[in-house]
């Protein structure tokens, strides 16, 4: 594979350098002379940032291809600037053995869009009855780290609490999502005034303030790490915080969605705005913005759960939760955090990039763009804007709450293993990308 120069990128501290591209790694970063035989990408304008790393993906298969594969997810993931995405384990079968760890992986190898890490499952089936194979999972091949039974809450406290011990012993993380079930029963909304006006029953705050605040202090007696899944409440990062102050090895991620869309959006029965947790209020999305630019939120993940048109194109109560965002969320981040100044793109490529890596022990992933590291990077235009629509979205499925908006910023080109996944904004095709994952295999 020959030698990529990108010349005069800007890094996310400002400065502006050539980065020169060969073996799989940065090899040079400065100012690049000219090598024979290497291709050179004029970057004047565009930001380089560490490949993306998405901690909470749902790329459903096995099980549920209708909805999207690895290969169709892990295109929507590079089309957005990813390197390496989180698969999380609601899958079927579900993701609780190191046999379905490990074929989700070496699946995710062979397509060659991004680096596949999955989640495995905390409890056998998702039913919260009886801890998976965890530490099988996380000896395999697949080198699992985190463990989640994401769609359902770990809602019985000592399981959560031995799920808790389980992990420490290799310092694994449980991915916790926050829902009390018996809260929100039959809930279709974030619970308030525009609920009641709309007559849909309402997913109250404390549903999810209250699990994490019961998960916090059992991981400060447990002594293990804990994360917070897609919190979505101001309640909810008052109680993070305190937990942080407090010295509690907790780290927390809110979505694209929850930073920008509210409740309001619900008034026109657009099943494309129905997620779990729900849109909430502006006062909730103004608190989440700033408890990512005070760190008490620590990265923004995408929550990624592609539907077919017939789980969204029904009446609101019978559709489905969840939106794809892996293609618009680098824009959703811009509008919501860059642009009103909550955050720089050094905080970006923190958020976004290694601080994720960092909580999913994802080594090769998130580092900082300096000669010697792999080479895992996307090119951005932040000056970009267009309409997001169809064309912009790469997976297999279309439930975009975005379809319609003008959203800032482009990604031009992505870097997986020092080949480019993304050239000049287009998707490069599945034939090439395999047989290049293939080479860097050898």
């Amino acid at each position: 594979m020959a030698a990529t120069i990108i010349r005069g990128a800007t890094l996310p501290d400002g400065t502006r350098a050539d980065l020169k591209l060969e073996g799989g790694l940065i090899a040079e970063v400065g100012s690049i002379a000219g090598a024979s035989g290497a291709e050179t990408i004029d970057a004047d304008g565009l930001i380089a940032l560490p490949g993306l790393v998405d901690l909470h993906t749902h790329l459903r298969e096995p099980g549920y291809e209708a909805s999207e594969t690895i290969l169709t997810g892990t295109q929507a993931a590079a089309a957005g600037g990813y390197t390496a995405v989180f698969a999380m384990a609601n899958t079927y079968p579900v993701a609780d053995t190191a046999g379905v760890v490990e074929q989700e992986a070496r699946i995710g190898r062979a397509a060659g869009y991004a680096t596949v890490q999955p989640i495995g499952a905390v409890t056998v089936g998702l039913k919260g009855e009886r801890l998976a194979e965890i530490g099988a999972m996380a000896a395999s091949q697949a080198n699992v780290r985190v463990f989640s039974d994401d769609g359902f809450c770990v809602f019985d406290p000592l399981l959560m609490r031995r799920a808790l011990e389980y992990v420490k012993a290799f310092d694994g993380v449980v991915a916790q999502h926050a829902q009390e079930p018996r809260l929100t029963q039959g809930a279709q909304m974030n619970e308030g005034a525009l609920s009641g006006e709309l007559g849909l029953a309402g997913w109250p705050a404390v549903a999810e303030e209250s699990i994490i605040a019961r998960d916090v202090l059992l991981a400060e007696h447990v002594g293990s790490r804990l994360h917070i899944c897609h919190l979505s409440t101001a309640g909810s990062v008052e109680v993070v915080r305190w937990a942080k102050a407090r010295g509690i090895a907790v780290t927390a991620e809110v979505t694209p969605h929850h930073l920008l869309l509210t409740e309001d959006l619900i008034a026109g029965y657009d099943a494309r705005f129905k997620v779990n947790p729900p849109l909430r209020t502006a006062e909730d999305v103004q608190a989440l913005r700033e408890a990512v630019a005070d760190g008490t939120i620590d990265i923004v993940a995408t929550d990624h759960a592609p539907h077919p048109l017939e789980a969204k194109e029904v009446e609101w109560d019978a559709a489905a939760n969840g939106m794809v965002g892996l293609e618009s969320a680098l824009s959703v981040v811009q509008a919501a955090l860059v642009e009103p100044g909550h955050l720089d793109w050094a905080g970006v490529a923190r958020v976004m990039s290694a601080t994720p890596a960092r909580i999913g022990r994802l080594a090769g992933q998130g580092a900082d763009l300096v000669a010697g590291v792999p080479a895992e990077l996307t090119l951005v235009d932040p000056a970009a804007s267009r309409e997001f629509g169809l064309g912009d979205l790469r997976g297999r499925s279309v439930n975009s709450p975005y379809l319609g908006r003008t959203l800032p910023g482009a990604v031009v080109h992505t870097f997986h293993q020092g080949y480019a996944t993304v050239r000049d904004g287009a998707l490069r095709p599945a034939d090439e990308i395999a047989a290049l994952a293939a080479g860097s295999e050898r």
